[in-house]
């Protein structure tokens, strides 16, 4: 060609093998790796000119620690709020609607029976509508619940308002954990404390409700549960618009296409112990104000018992951070699960403020952290595919527990006509339930 010399042409030609070198390579080896596939899926005839790219769904989610938290306002909204805020205003609601203890009572197991069909359906909604999408509208979903509760004292309404409350409360739940378990992993190291950030949003909810609920009820007089329960619908709109403007869809790409399915033999031991969990609890979050107010506890007592349930929350993922990094089957568990049961029987040694205050403190920290390390449990013995289905089948067992336990705790206060049997029932089915975590080994992971 005019105007190359000899020494430039050696130079294109040496040019031209690098070129075919890096296209051979980036066909073969590089291609594999990026793929991540088990078995070859690419040829040199299919693939394009271009060099190849890692996927956009590997890529990183930027801050995670800030999505988590902004995650965690859908079990705040499904679970602080929706779920346990009812609590806090059953007595003036059934002092002014008339209703016997059985129909107060039947408003929590419709709820929990809510909670557990929303459990059963969310692998569905995931399948269909994505992560990000069902964390949304389950929240959606419990705000409009609050505000039904706040429309109407007709008992059919309401009984559909808890009912959707536990519907969209599951499906934020399981979606949203689901969620941060995958974000939480591009973080290895600090994988077990980004997620127990997630189930620090129920203790927002409860501090929330209980800074508020008690002091309406004492400014406006008896009957006003329907002035609540509209306190209770704005918190619940001011949590959820920054759920909405989020980018949880960008870190939502990156989870794993498609769903594997959960084994449930090998952690039947483990399903009866969160069950136990789940049966055990309720009984202490539904009696305990009760309980606090026949001791002589007024409107300050009750919300701050309350909030010290909720601030334990914050205290959770520093507290626990070592226990739940524990690769060691269910003994994580069942160290947190044992306090848990440590917390619900100090009311049975007496009455004193002071030790109300400490076993809403124990109580509240052990609480919320069970949750996060069954799902620990899960991420360390599942593959990433199979979490969504792992952690609906372990919320499965816990709505099943919840439904039964006030159920089988109310009819043992009925035969003995003391709430001191509840506490009784409610802290042995934890200890129980320690116990049998302990004896769940890991998993081959597959």
């Amino acid at each position: 060609m005019p105007g190359i010399k000899p020494g430039m042409t050696a130079h294109f030609a040496a040019r031209g093998i690098a070129r075919a070198a890096l296209r051979k390579w980036q066909d073969t080896i590089a291609a594999a790796v990026l793929c991540k596939r088990p078995q070859p899926c690419h040829s040199h005839e299919l693939l394009p000119e271009n060099p190849v790219k890692t996927p956009d769904r590997h890529v990183p989610p930027a801050h995670p620690a800030r999505l988590i938290l902004i995650l965690s306002l859908a079990p705040t909204v499904g679970l602080g709020i929706g779920r346990f805020a009812y609590s806090l205003v059953l007595p003036d609601m059934r002092d002014t609607l008339g209703w016997s203890y059985s129909a107060a009572g039947f408003m929590n197991t419709i709820n929990a029976a809510g909670y557990l069909a929303g459990a059963l359906i969310t692998s569905k909604l995931i399948a269909r509508f994505g992560l990000a999408a069902t964390v949304r509208w389950g929240t959606l979903a419990s705000v409009l619940s609050l505000a039904l509760c706040a429309l109407s004292g007709n008992f059919f309404i309401l009984s559909f308002a808890r009912l959707l409350a536990g519907l969209g409360a599951a499906a934020g739940f399981v979606a949203g954990a689901a969620l941060a378990a995958t974000i939480a992993q591009s973080q290895p190291a600090r994988a077990n404390f980004l997620l127990s950030l997630f189930y620090a949003g129920p203790g927002l909810g409860i501090v929330a409700s209980g800074l508020v609920a008690p002091f309406v009820l004492q400014a406006f007089g008896p009957g006003s549960w329907w002035i609540v329960w509209w306190a209770m619908t704005l918190l619940a709109v001011a949590m959820t618009v920054p759920l909405l403007l989020a980018p949880i869809d960008a870190a939502a790409g990156v989870v794993t296409e498609g769903s594997a399915r959960f084994a449930l033999k090998p952690v039947v031991i483990y399903i009866a112990s969160y069950f136990l969990f789940g049966a055990g609890y309720i009984a202490y979050m539904t009696f305990m104000i009760a309980y606090v107010r026949d001791a002589g506890g007024g409107a300050v007592a009750q919300s701050a018992f309350w909030c010290l349930i909720g601030l334990s929350a914050f205290v959770t993922p520093w507290l626990w951070r070592r226990v739940l990094a524990r690769d060691s089957g269910g003994v994580s568990t069942a160290i947190i699960l044992g306090a848990n049961a440590l917390g619900a029987a100090l009311p049975l040694f007496g009455h004193s403020p002071l030790l109300l205050a400490i076993s809403a403190l124990v109580f509240g920290v052990a609480f919320f952290a069970v949750v996060g390390s069954v799902t620990a449990f899960i991420r360390f013995n599942c593959p990433p595919a199979a979490w969504p289905n792992g952690i609906g089948s372990m919320t499965i067992a816990f709505g099943i527990g919840q439904t039964l336990g006030p159920i089988a705790v109310g009819a043992v206060t009925d035969a003995f006509g003391s709430l001191s049997y509840a506490l009784n029932v409610s802290a042995a089915m934890l200890a129980v339930g320690a116990v049998g975590a302990a004896f769940q080994k890991k998993l081959g992971r597959t």
